[in-house]
């Protein structure tokens, strides 16, 4: 199962804390201190929806966890 984190910073714009998959090993995971671990889901619509209980407003970033991208 892929392991996920949320990004502690909110995007400018937005306002939304997006999600990450740690398993894709793409540059668009947040600096190590921004990151709030999920542990692991099997997907990224899972790992949203842990993320709710941290941060109201969350999405999937749209280049590791495109699935859960929605603005």
């Amino acid at each position: 199962m892929p392991n996920f984190c949320v990004n502690k910073v909110a995007q400018s714009g937005s306002r939304d804390h997006e999600v990450h998959n740690l398993d894709v090993g793409t540059d668009c995971l947040p600096l190590a201190m921004n990151r709030l671990a999920l542990g692991q889901h099997p997907s990224c619509r899972e790992a949203v929806a842990a993320a709710k209980s941290f941060y109201s407003d969350t999405n999937g970033c749209a280049y590791c966890a495109p699935q859960c991208h929605t603005t």
